[in-house]
């Protein structure tokens, strides 16, 4: 296992391992947010309470999951830096943040749409909503903290830090809901509980949650690649591999 993670650190060797993987999940990707989609909005019953409002429901909380989830792996990669050295850790790290700040957004932005029918107002300083915006400038804090310095290096380890102090919010994220009186409701559904929506409804929900992991996934290696390539570009191996492509 030891071995398998140190060859990961290498960029040649994760650029071919992201190669080979990358279509798979971009295919599992837009099928599984088509057929999530479609099945969601176009065949899912209407919601006794609220009517079709409910329906953003499978955009705003694979967005949700996505956006907390992504900071968690930003971390993650931040510390595999910080200790091993491992550069495509970081790579990986920085080209994870600008996507979890677009889900953080979407997810903000659909809570307020789906918030003004359901609660009567665009915004509320909910603890949940709060704990998302501070997510979201966290996200912009790793971004602008990665570009503040002139050694790029620095900045990594710069946001490498915030990306793991941050990682206090996650919880409070999680668990707002529980500690404090919101507006905002309990979790749709959990792994441990049945959930209390019909089948017709929460199985589209569960393939937009794939679908939207599937698509982190393939985006990352993606994106990797190509930060690969524009730092490793003088490397002979990359030099060989334009070569071969010519």
């Amino acid at each position: 296992m030891w071995a398998f993670f140190h060859k990961l650190g290498s960029p040649r060797w994760f650029y071919a391992i992201a190669a080979r993987f990358s279509p798979w999940c971009w295919a599992a990707a837009a099928i599984l947010i088509v057929v999530g989609s479609v099945w969601g909005l176009a065949f899912a019953p209407v919601d006794y309470q609220q009517g079709n409002s409910f329906r953003i429901i499978y955009v705003h909380v694979p967005a949700a999951f996505l956006a907390q989830s992504i900071f968690m792996a930003m971390a993650v990669s931040g510390f595999v830096f910080m200790v091993w050295k491992i550069k495509v850790a970081d790579m990986a790290g920085a080209m994870m943040a600008p996507l979890g700040a677009a889900m953080t957004f979407i997810a903000l932005l659909s809570g307020s749409v789906w918030g003004k029918p359901t609660w009567g107002t665009w915004w509320q300083w909910d603890a949940r909503l709060t704990s998302m915006l501070i997510l979201l400038f966290l996200y912009g804090g790793v971004m602008l903290l990665r570009a503040s310095f002139a050694r790029r290096d620095s900045g990594a380890k710069a946001a490498s830090v915030l990306a793991m102090v941050g990682l206090i919010n996650i919880p409070i994220i999680k668990y707002s809901v529980d500690w404090w009186y919101t507006l905002h409701q309990s979790a749709t559904f959990t792994l441990t509980e049945r959930p209390a929506m019909p089948a017709e409804m929460w199985l589209p929900l569960l393939i937009m949650v794939v679908g939207f992991y599937a698509f982190f996934v393939a985006f990352t290696l993606t994106r990797t690649r190509s930060e690969i390539l524009r730092r490793e570009g003088s490397k002979r191996w990359v030099q060989e591999l334009f070569e071969e492509t010519r």
